[in-house]
């Protein structure tokens, strides 16, 4: 999926994937000091991390969007931040299941020949 938006942000609380557009924008409001219409996706997850939902404003009327891995789990941020910025290179990998993280992981420091 390609986004139009500006930016792709992980709000990294696990939410309740039964939310709609109204609570999760809430939730970007009050948890994340943004506003829910600034032009930016903000993608929310459950606590297994099966399911990503997608709330984005497009001028005219918000998109919600859900996906769902069969298998597997969305690798999601481990930091404390209450939202992480992504790439669109790294919202490819995620949405495909991939490990996004490891694209611009360094090599480890003990590897040796």
């Amino acid at each position: 999926m390609r986004l139009h938006a500006e930016a792709v942000w992980l709000c990294t609380a696990p939410m309740d994937m039964r939310a709609g557009i109204d609570k999760l924008s809430l939730h970007v409001q009050q948890a994340l000091g943004r506003a829910p219409c600034d032009g930016t996706a903000y993608v929310f997850t459950n606590r297994r991390r099966s399911r990503l939902k997608l709330v984005c404003w497009d001028g005219t009327g918000v998109w919600m969007c859900l996906r769902r891995l069969h298998r597997g789990q969305f690798t999601w941020p481990q930091d404390g931040d209450a939202a992480w910025s992504l790439t669109d290179q790294q919202w490819q990998w995620l949405i495909a299941g991939v490990d996004w993280q490891r694209l611009s992981a360094p090599p480890p420091a003990h590897w040796r020949l």
